[in-house]
């Protein structure tokens, strides 16, 4: 976008940002997009740059000369940000173009989501992924309410991620720990180089731990699973079991100082202790030996 193509240069009523816990306050909404659009003219070489990498690169159009502007650039993707979710007929631009849709859900609700879900599906967009997302800057975790991410997607029946403003990387693991696929961050090389949105973004050790602990996150998810997994079993003998803890002769009888309850775990379950007690051994047994039936009368 440019300032322009956002909103009206005046800077009175709702078009100053008066309210003293914004970010931005003291600014008109013009002055804000004049510092925070990115020049279409960096598009294409950071496009090419990271093409270069490797990454898949696209961009957030707000208007149909964004979009005509973009597909001169054969973007992969396309995403749409919260605040232009119902700007149906946007959406509908973006979907023609039959390339995959990341929409952000912040402010929506399930009703304004069904519809911009449903019209990119319908104006040919087949893979839609929804962004769960808080719209304050910078978001709070407690605001963050990840638990939406299983229900949205099962709503919905597609992809659903996060579009995560909040400091530091507690909300994006739990958002992969309840389904996300995708995680939104915004990036910056040095906060103190500030910026329009330098205050909630992640520097590049932030960037790279999220990389890692939300993988992480993924990888345990697993499956329903009880019992000891094939990389537990070996650990089964440090459970506690029954063992002979004082040299016994034929006939002693089992009390609570010849028989404990101690790890290895090779000998019988510490369920059979009680059963155990007052029952005598039928053969001579040294301290160290594990518990089973056969020594027992």
């Amino acid at each position: 976008y440019t300032a322009d193509t956002m909103t009206l240069d005046l800077k009175n009523d709702e078009f100053f940002i008066s309210d003293k816990k914004n970010l931005w306050k003291g600014q008109s909404l013009y002055e804000l997009y004049q510092k925070a659009f990115t020049p279409w003219e960096w598009h294409e070489p950071i496009m090419k740059r990271a093409n270069e990498l490797g990454m898949l690169c696209f961009s957030t159009p707000f208007d149909d000369t964004a979009v005509d502007f973009l597909e001169e650039l054969n973007v992969p993707a396309y995403k749409i940000a919260s605040a232009e979710i119902t700007d149906l007929p946007l959406v509908k631009k973006v979907a023609s173009t039959n390339k995959p849709m990341f929409i952000s859900t912040g402010m929506a609700s399930a009703k304004e989501i069904d519809e911009v879900f449903y019209t990119a599906k319908m104006a040919g967009c087949e893979q839609v992924v929804l962004l769960k997302c808080t719209s304050t800057y910078p978001a709070s975790p407690e605001n963050t309410n990840v638990l939406t991410i299983p229900h949205m997607r099962e709503l919905f029946g597609c992809e659903v991620g996060l579009s995560d403003h909040t400091m530091g990387l507690g909300s994006a693991v739990a958002a992969v720990a309840h389904g996300a696929t995708v995680i939104e961050k915004h990036f910056t090389l040095l906060r103190a180089d500030g910026g329009v949105d330098s205050a909630f973004s992640l520097e590049p050790e932030e960037m790279k731990q999220l990389v890692i602990e939300t993988e992480r996150a993924w990888q345990s998810l697993g499956k329903v699973s009880y019992g000891p997994t094939e990389a537990e079993k070996n650990s089964i003998v440090y459970r506690r079991s029954l063992y002979i803890s004082e040299n016994m002769k034929r006939g002693d009888i089992l009390n609570k100082k010849n028989m404990r309850i101690i790890r290895p775990g090779l000998g019988l379950a510490p369920r059979n202790y009680e059963i155990l007690l007052g029952r005598k051994v039928n053969q001579n047994v040294k301290k160290g030996t594990a518990l089973s039936w056969d020594l027992v009368k």
